[in-house]
């Protein structure tokens, strides 16, 4: 019976315990160590805030067609700089000064920088102006079996996915590393991908930036599955089974 129990213990440690080919990144790193890099600019999405910056051979020209009035003044908090910028509304549009109403979704920030551009030159505004478009909002959401969940800010035009994740603190050594999920809103369509962190192929595709607004999970590995609600360390399994284990010696003595 003693055998039995030890037998059903040591099985029950083994199956509960992660494998290698389980937690380790990018596992064909050897074999494909190198490859062109294709940088993604994203465009711009409802409820994303712009900070527009319009400037011209005689300064006080472009001050009404800034928030905030002269542009030369520096605003160092990121907080207000948010509340001075554009909202895009959910019909994708700005209310920019002068010109009123501008269409911006799904326009990249170069794109609306040349948009305005040729309003103010075509309408007689200003003589050859320069524009800043930003965006000043720009976050991710990361949840599940990491360290650090919630949601981040970054000012980087482009990060990457294990950026995003570092952001995060990492995964635990419980998250499934072979099936991250993301959600990403392209054009008014929510897509819902599954990604292989333990293999290079996801660095050669389109999620391997990641765009304002993408939300990662994580979720639990088989082990972490198994032991939820039960026990998840085998240190405490151990010392259960020595108990149980002497409770038997003394029972059948």
């Amino acid at each position: 019976m003693k055998i039995k129990f030890l037998g059903l213990v040591l099985l029950f440690v083994i199956t509960s315990c992660a494998s290698k080919k389980e937690i380790l990144y990018l596992q064909d790193a050897t074999e494909n160590n190198s490859s062109e890099i294709t940088y993604q600019t994203a465009t711009i999405q409802p409820n994303d805030i712009l900070k527009i910056t319009v400037e011209s051979l005689v300064p006080e020209a472009a001050i009404p067609y800034n928030r905030g009035g002269n542009s030369d003044v520096q605003v160092n908090s990121l907080e207000l700089i948010k509340l001075q910028g554009y909202l895009v509304t959910n019909e994708g549009t700005i209310n920019f000064p002068i010109l009123g109403q501008i269409t911006v979704s799904n326009l990249t920030a170069l794109e609306i920088e040349e948009k305005i551009k040729k309003l103010l030159i075509d309408g007689g505004h200003l003589n050859n102006p320069t524009l800043e478009v930003r965006l000043v909002n720009a976050k991710i959401t990361v949840l599940g079996e990491v360290n650090a969940p919630g949601t981040y800010n970054f000012t980087e035009q482009n990060i990457t996915l294990l950026q995003a994740l570092g952001y995060a603190g990492d995964l635990t050594i419980n998250g499934k590393r072979d099936d991250i999920i993301m959600t990403r809103d392209v054009d008014g369509v929510r897509k819902i991908t599954h990604i292989d962190l333990t293999s290079t192929a996801f660095m050669d595709s389109e999620y391997y930036f990641i765009k304002p607004n993408d939300v990662i999970i994580v979720n639990p590995n088989n082990p972490r599955v198994k032991n939820a609600g039960f026990v998840n360390n085998v240190g405490t399994i151990l010392t259960i089974a020595s108990l149980v284990l002497s409770s038997i010696i003394l029972l059948t003595r």
